[in-house]
């Protein structure tokens, strides 16, 4: 079973002044399609903090998946994107790209998303937008094709492709 952690961006949502609702419909999904949930933060909206915290869950090899929610838009509270290339060594833009694009289907305003994803180690990182219906709408869409790449990534699976060998 893949182990994922879900962090939550919101200065809101730590203080206890908001309810968290978008880790909660990430657990759901993630749940949903056979993944164990090892831990479900709330961290304000602090770069130090938010990377501090990914970093952990990937050095100590807690899990092979990291959601985040929140800190992707235009505020200057929103850092989530900066601190997840603060402590990535490989970027995998096409998932982000691949968000973008079909939510642009749903709302113009999916252009203004400046989430990222990448690698740390054996963990892939990925932020998820803010909004719960968001949230629900971007991991549905990709989270058919999460299992191969971190199979890929794991090395539990070879290559996409096979290679016969010509004698």
């Amino acid at each position: 079973m893949k182990r994922v952690a879900i962090i939550t961006s919101s200065d809101m949502g730590y203080q206890g002044k908001r309810e968290d609702l978008s880790g909660p419909a990430i657990k759901e999904i993630v749940e949903r399609e056979g993944y164990q949930v090892v831990s479900m933060d709330i961290l304000p909206d602090d770069r130090s903090m938010l990377s501090k915290r990914m970093a952990e869950i990937a050095d100590e090899n807690l899990a092979e998946l990291i959601l985040t929610t929140g800190g992707t838009g235009f505020s200057p509270r929103d850092v989530m994107p900066e601190a997840t290339e603060d402590i990535t060594e490989r970027k995998v833009p096409g998932i982000p790209e691949a968000i973008r694009a079909y939510s642009m289907t749903i709302t113009n305003r999916a252009m203004l998303s400046r989430a990222t994803a990448g690698i740390r180690k054996q963990t892939l990182i990925i932020n998820l937008p803010g909004s719960p219906k968001a949230v629900k709408e971007s991991l549905e869409y990709i989270i058919g094709a999460l299992d191969h790449g971190i199979e890929i990534m794991t090395g539990e699976a070879g290559n996409c492709a096979t290679m016969r060998l010509q004698n």
